[in-house]
């Protein structure tokens, strides 16, 4: 068995294939709020100029108006604002990642929470979220364990070796 980056509390019996473009329209992105900090509304401000003329016209005028940042919060953030029901960022899939993609890096624009996506910590422990384990409601395709026979560590190398190296990087508990 392959050494993983970072101990997952479920990575023996969890399953996930991310199905984006094999019948999946990216509904992660639907209703998608993520929570975002200062340095990554930073970052992604920085490639506003890029980003803008790629959203769909409904979200980019939301975003010249108001900001990509809503007033509610999440775990002591602002999200990421919603528009129509989607994430602002969506427009046939997440722009920030197609940019991202563009410089070698399709993570380094991403708010944490989606490019770890459904990779997930609580204090010190990661799991993978799955229907029913940690509560999990979010009734979502591919955290259904009976959708997939593929195990989440495996589809997950580029998440897990990201948490990791966040892991090592930053002291505190939150991601």
């Amino acid at each position: 068995m392959t050494r993983l980056p970072l101990a997952v509390l479920n990575a023996d019996t969890a399953t996930f294939d991310c199905s984006f473009g094999r019948g999946c329209e990216g509904i992660c992105c639907r209703n998608g709020r993520p929570s975002v900090s200062p340095a990554e509304r930073a970052v992604m401000g920085s490639v506003m100029p890029r980003v803008l003329p790629l959203l769909r016209p409904e979200a980019r005028k939301m975003i010249e108006a108001d900001g990509f940042t809503s007033a509610r919060t999440k775990l002591g953030q602002p999200m990421v604002r919603v528009s129509k029901g989607w994430c602002v960022f969506f427009n046939g899939g997440c722009v920030l990642h197609t940019v991202g993609t563009e410089d070698g890096d399709s993570y380094q624009y991403k708010p944490t929470q989606c490019a770890l996506f459904p990779l997930e910590k609580d204090g010190n422990t990661w799991f993978v979220r799955q229907w029913g384990l940690e509560g999990e409601q979010w009734d979502l395709f591919c955290l259904n364990p009976a959708n997939s026979a593929r195990k989440a560590v495996e589809a997950l190398a580029p998440e897990l070796a990201l948490a990791a190296k966040l892991d090592s990087a930053e002291p505190t508990d939150s991601v």
